[in-house]
């Protein structure tokens, strides 16, 4: 037996119960039809003339319907005789390779044939000005040479700073269409100053290119469109900040202030841009961001399909597998951190052979007297929390929660030969 193992073999893992969690749902259920209402409005209609080449930036968030969402605003250009294509807009992800890029929009379920119109991806860009601190502002080259611009993106609270405006269409138009070096860019100074930042680079870029629109949505906490905005250049700057303080309100969230373990199946760049969201979890990657609960010890079991490799955010965890290692593609993490200027997220976890060791290191070290009052919650991951599993020290809380109520027995996790959870 290795020294890992005997450190940690007296161990116990928790039983557990599964736990209904209730939030607001809320939701837009044609959206293709509301889409197209709003786009027909006259305002929207008469920036579009025909024979007009319009790029539509479409990013690498996995956002609810976003293939319907846009593949209507592409027959809404077609129909008023614009010709548009589509601009992978996601500043270095997909390894900051055009074709990566192209893969992470397919994965997503964006293709020509999806949508119905080309795809143009270059990491190309050409700067368009620089703010008054020396920032120079960037834009994809396809993009530039647009007749017009159309940003399709989520506005959703951001994981490293707090300001009127975080992620949605500005850091969509700065950072997005930016590609990487525009990423660089904006990341330069740190987060410290990215709330003044995103809005001042993604303003210059409204006023010095042929921007149209941008169609925002806000998700509920099931990740459904509770809220969707068509917005001209000046609308954008207006009613952001209102679509954030929305998206706030609305984000689920894990109901406890304090827990000993919190267990995360998957991160991913499909589910966060941090892997996992900081909103959820109460772990930021910058100290200009806070909220949620405070997690004693975190533990990361795997990394999505859809992340290609990129396992940006296990290095927010304590504790990971090999398994998630194994499957870490190094380079396009590590870009990830180069570019954002947040290297500790990128940094490799404490690695254990299997599930069973990782959960038992994170109860061995979580500062507790008594290991079989350990407070764990297990999650999938931080975009599905309607249904999630708590051991049972958590069970009397549960019970006189509103949002929470116990839909199981307890059990005892089920770990293959290899230690692995089924």
């Amino acid at each position: 037996m290795g020294i890992l193992q005997e450190l940690l073999k007296d161990i116990p893992v928790p039983k557990m119960a599964k736990v209904k969690v209730k939030f607001e749902n809320n939701k837009i259920d044609d959206l293709g039809q509301e889409l197209k209402l709003k786009l027909n409005r006259v305002h929207i209609q008469e920036k579009i003339q025909p024979g007009m080449e319009i790029a539509i930036a479409v990013g690498s968030r996995g956002l609810d319907r976003l293939v319907e969402l846009t593949a209507v605003t592409v027959q809404f250009l077609k129909e008023l005789g614009a010709k548009p294509f589509i601009v992978p807009s996601m500043g270095s992800h997909g390894g900051a390779t055009a074709e990566g890029q192209r893969e992470v929009l397919a994965h997503l379920g964006v293709t020509e044939a999806t949508v119905g119109c080309e795809i143009r991806s270059s990491m190309e860009v050409v700067k368009v000005g620089e703010l008054p601190n020396g920032l120079p502002i960037y834009v994809d080259k396809f993009a530039s040479k647009a007749d017009g611009i159309v940003v399709i993106n989520r506005v959703k609270p951001h994981t490293a700073f707090r300001g009127p405006v975080e992620s949605g269409i500005m850091k969509m138009i700065s950072i997005g269409l930016g590609k990487q070096k525009g990423a660089e860019a904006c990341h330069q100074m740190g987060f410290k100053y990215m709330a003044e930042n995103v809005p001042a680079m993604a303003k210059v870029i409204m006023e010095k290119t042929p921007f149209l629109f941008g169609v925002a949505t806000v998700e509920n906490a099931f990740d459904k469109v509770a809220v969707l905005e068509v917005l001209t250049p000046e609308e954008v700057v207006e009613k952001e900040p209102a679509l954030q303080k929305q998206a706030k309100e609305l984000l689920p969230k894990l109901f406890f202030d304090q827990l000993d373990v919190l267990l995360i199946d998957e991160i991913g760049k499909n589910i966060s841009g941090d892997g996992m969201d900081p909103n959820i979890t109460g772990r930021y990657p910058t100290p200009y961001a806070s909220g949620g609960p405070d997690v004693n010890k975190m533990v990361v079991l795997d990394v999505t399909v859809q992340s290609e490799g990129n396992a940006n955010g296990v290095g927010t965890a304590d504790f990971t597998t090999q398994r998630l290692v194994d499957k870490m593609d190094k380079e396009g993490t590590y870009a990830n951190g180069l570019t954002s200027t947040v290297c500790a997220p990128t940094k490799i976890a404490t690695t254990l052979p299997n599930d069973k060791m990782a959960i038992q290191a994170a109860v061995k070290t979580c500062n507790i007297l008594d290991f079989t009052k350990v407070k764990l919650v297990r999650i999938k991951n931080t975009l599905e929390l309607s249904q999630i599993e708590v051991s049972e020290p958590l069970l009397p809380y549960i019970a006189q929660h509103p949002n929470m109520e116990q839909i199981s027995d307890l059990y005892e996790f089920q770990f293959d030969d290899k230690g692995n959870l089924f």
